[in-house]
């Protein structure tokens, strides 16, 4: 995961309304005092300002953490996936920095990136070439063959025995227990934070059907054995009932998308206390401007499914009690739609709820409690300053543009609205 560059020495956001996110209630009049990119102290009313390289009055607006989106894909920049195929290293950094700017820009300051090669944006992140949020990464996602994370065209070679694996800038395509080992085994030293797999069918594949039942329990305990034992864990994409108990029983997670599931797999999910990433601004994206931007029409077709099913699939989680996170798996162009997130999903839970999953729930997910999600002393000083009380009001929140005035991310100020 990253560290953002050189942040300035003392920033202080003074006279704010801060939220604190572990009991999802207000403080008037407070001042945050960030150092050297870490937040270390909270206080009421002033304090000594003479020393200052930042100094923001928040007087009248609300100060809440930077925010987190857990399911991204930087490499997936553009919904033309033959586009897609053809470019070259250059055109994927020019690209996926442009896409991590404008995320930090609508105030997400830590994402979990949930499959792609991602390492040199890291990179160029945390040495100040590049503005973007901080990243906890899958790296490449693992695939069975003929599987949602099968990026490959035409036909390919017969493999000469189960333990070939086949990789791109995307995802390995890896076989049997001793295949999925190793390849876990190699996105663990090369930098992981944790594991992506795919056990079911997806949109963006255009030849596995959405309920296909991908991998097997025996492979996806290997792949958790090896997480387990790097202290992280595994993220499954998974639709179909039969897919995401496959995975739940054999130690996954985290459980991204879920939108076919049924009410069985949603008590399945609240007792073993599995978090569910529900990712529902990408199916309203792709259905509004897929088309437009090059999207397959098989692709568009499959989309549709999930797209009816998907606030029943949040309206069954809600109710079974699901510890959910809170993502958006935009693609490309559609990235600009990461804030509807926010007031898609106060369509069906309380505004409350939906920040504890943003705020609380992910920052599990991308090991960082304390770290990210909360205005704490020891934090990062990741903040957002807002005219829109997000509880009150989360659908204008997600504004981004009308709502946020600041964006400041490690006490560096990202983003001023304040002064037209």
């Amino acid at each position: 995961m990253t560290d953002t560059a050189a942040s300035p020495a003392r920033t202080v956001i003074r006279n704010g309304t801060v939220l604190d996110t572990t009991t999802m209630t207000y403080t008037d009049a407070q001042t945050v005092v960030i150092e050297n990119g870490e937040i270390v102290d909270l206080a009421d009313g002033s304090v000594n300002v003479a020393d200052v390289d930042i100094d923001i009055d928040a007087r009248g607006r609300y100060v809440v953490p930077g925010l987190i989106d857990a399911h991204v894909h930087f490499r997936l920049c553009t919904l033309n996936f033959h586009r897609l195929a053809q470019l070259t290293e250059v055109e994927f950094g020019i690209e996926m920095a442009r896409l991590a700017r404008a995320t930090v820009e609508r105030g997400f300051t830590t994402v979990r990136d949930l499959g792609g090669d991602v390492n040199g944006l890291v990179r160029a992140i945390a040495s100040g070439s590049a503005t973007g949020p901080r990243i906890v990464r899958a790296g490449l996602m693992l695939t069975q063959t003929g599987g949602h994370g099968d990026v490959r065209s035409g036909d390919i070679e017969v493999a000469s025995c189960g333990c070939v694996l086949d990789s791109n800038v995307m995802s390995i395509v890896a076989d049997g227990v001793d295949a999925v080992r190793k390849a876990t085994r190699h996105l663990l030293r090369d930098g992981s934070d944790f594991i992506k797999i795919h056990v079911s069918g997806g949109v963006a594949s255009p030849a596995d059907p959405l309920e296909s039942v991908q991998y097997t329990a025996e492979e996806i305990r290997a792949v958790v054995t090896e997480a387990e034992h790097r202290a992280t864990y595994v993220a499954a994409h998974a639709y179909s009932p039969e897919a995401i108990a496959m995975a739940v029983n054999a130690g996954v997670r985290s459980i991204e998308h879920g939108n076919l599931m049924d009410e069985p797999t949603a008590k399945l999910l609240a007792d073993t206390a599995t978090v569910m990433v529900p990712t529902l601004s990408t199916y309203r994206a792709m259905h509004d401007v897929g088309r437009q931007f090059g999207l397959p029409a098989a692709n568009l077709e499959k989309n549709s499914v999930v797209y009816e099913s998907g606030l029943a699939s949040l309206e069954l989680a809600h109710r079974a009690g699901v510890t959910m996170g809170l993502g958006t798996d935009l693609i490309g162009e559609s990235q600009l739609r990461q804030n509807e997130e926010l007031a898609i999903r106060a369509g069906v839970q309380p505004a409350a709820d939906v920040l504890r999953s943003m705020w609380v729930v992910n920052s599990q997910l991308c090991h960082l409690e304390g770290r990210i999600g909360v205005v704490a002393p020891g934090a990062f000083g990741d903040v957002v300053i807002s005219d829109v009380d997000p509880l009150a009001d989360l659908a204008a929140f997600a504004q981004h543009q009308t709502a946020l005035t600041h964006v400041v991310q490690a006490g560096r100020v990202v983003v001023d609205r304040s002064v037209s």
